[in-house]
């Protein structure tokens, strides 16, 4: 028995190979965000909580804070390095807090970017933010960002990244001699 194809089951084999990928895509298994939040320790970082402690972690792209008498822990999403070469891991404590941070150009981005130029604090358009939480190492902290759509990425050019409101917040809790650790 010959069949004959016609104009409808043209149309019809066509459509369902149009189809196939999407319910193959359907049947994969679901993959999580990056940014899904790995619960933290102080424990595993410090040996005493001390003035509190915060942990970035780059690779669940989240920041969790401890006060210093144990009684509160929060965790944020933030915007991490966009590289490992200009992601700086260990050790440090907060040594500054600013309300209306300046920035100006590390010399390395000057080299990369030469139309950069400072941006005082209060701009819109300020990378910093409204509030930040400087390190004792130099040219790296944790600030607050205008532009939301870089927390949860790698996105910074070395900082830890928060929305200004999450910075504020932790503005507010940070002590000077706040213990630090990045992963």
């Amino acid at each position: 028995m010959r069949q004959t194809f016609t104009r409808r089951h043209l149309l019809a084999t066509a459509g369902a190979a149009l189809l196939l990928p999407a319910v193959a895509r359907a049947a994969e298994p679901v993959r999580h965000n990056i940014s899904a939040f790995t619960h933290q320790d102080w424990r595993d970082h410090f040996s005493e909580l001390g003035q509190g402690a915060i942990v970035c972690d780059t690779e669940s792209r989240a920041l969790h804070f401890w006060a210093g008498d144990g009684s509160d822990y929060r965790v944020y999403p933030t915007s991490v390095p966009k590289t490992d070469e200009l992601t700086k891991r260990g050790y440090t404590r907060i040594v500054r807090k600013k309300v209306g941070p300046s920035w100006t150009p590390t010399a390395s981005q000057m080299e990369r970017f030469p139309d950069w130029k400072p941006v005082a604090g209060g701009a819109p358009d300020n990378p910093l933010g409204t509030h930040a939480l400087y390190f004792d190492w130099p040219a790296y902290l944790i600030h607050g960002t205008h532009d939301t759509r870089k927390i949860g990425r790698r996105s910074s050019d070395g900082c830890i990244g928060l929305y200004n409101e999450k910075i504020a917040e932790l503005y507010a809790l940070t002590e000077i001699g706040t213990q630090v650790r990045l992963l």
